[in-house]
C-alpha cells in the first residue's frame, strides 16, 4: 500500500493522518512534514470495485474467463485513473501548483485500487487449475475479492492502534459489505 507524507496541519489534505500533525521545531511554511503513513483505503475500495465487477458481470450468464481477467483489470485501472484526476483537481490544483513530483505522489498514494484487483484475477486465471468452470471462476474471483477487503479493512484498523473491539467491528463491516455483493450476485444470477 502507498506510502504517503503527511500534511502540515490546515494544509488541505484531509486524509493526512487526520491532519493533525504538529510541525516539527523550524518546520514553518517549509514543506510537507516528513513523517509517513500508509493508507489502505484505496485497496478496500479497490476490493469491493473487484467484487461489485465480478458480481456485474455474473448477471451476464458465463462469462469467458479472459473476458473476467480483463475487465478486473481495466476496471481497476480506470479507477485508479479517475480517483488520481479527482484527487488532482479537486484538492491539489485548488492548494498548490501541480508538479511532475506531486503527480507521481498522487497516482502512487491511489495504485492500491489497481493492486485490489490483481488477487481476484488471479483467482480467475488460475481457476482451471482447480477444477472450476466460468461460473465456479466468478464466485472463486468474488470470495477472494471480498476476504481481501476484509483483510486490508482489519489491517488498517490494526495498524492504526485501535483495541480489539474495533478490528472486530471493522472486520464486520467490510464482511457485512461483502456479503451484500455476494447476495446480489446470487439474486442477480
Amino acid at each position: 500500500m502507498a506510502d504517503r507524507p503527511a500534511r502540515r496541519a490546515g494544509s488541505g489534505d484531509p486524509g493526512a493522518a487526520g491532519g493533525h500533525e504538529p510541525e516539527p521545531a523550524g518546520a514553518g511554511r517549509q514543506g510537507p512534514v516528513v513523517a509517513r503513513r500508509t493508507d489502505y483505503a484505496g485497496a478496500v475500495y479497490g476490493s469491493l470495485l473487484a467484487a461489485s465487477v465480478v458480481a456485474g458481470a455474473g448477471t451476464l450468464g458465463s462469462f469467458p474467463r479472459l473476458k473476467l481477467v480483463l475487465l478486473l483489470l481495466s476496471t481497476g485501472v480506470v479507477f485508479w485513473a479517475a480517483h488520481v484526476y479527482a484527487h488532482l483537481v479537486g484538492d491539489q490544483l485548488v492548494h498548490q501548483p501541480l508538479s511532475g513530483r506531486e503527480l507521481r505522489r498522487v497516482c502512487a498514494d491511489e495504485w492500491p485500487i489497481v493492486q485490489a484487483a490483481v488477487p481476484p484475477a488471479a483467482a480467475v486465471a488460475v481457476s482451471p487449475l482447480l477444477g472450476l468452470g466460468p461460473n465456479g471462476a466468478a464466485w472463486l474471483a468474488l470470495a477472494v475479492a471480498a476476504a481481501e477487503q476484509v483483510g486490508w479493512a482489519s489491517v488498517a484498523v490494526v495498524r492504526a492502534g485501535a483495541p480489539r473491539r474495533l478490528v472486530l467491528l471493522a472486520g464486520a463491516v467490510n464482511l457485512l459489505l461483502g456479503l451484500t455483493i455476494v447476495a446480489l450476485k446470487a439474486g442477480l444470477h
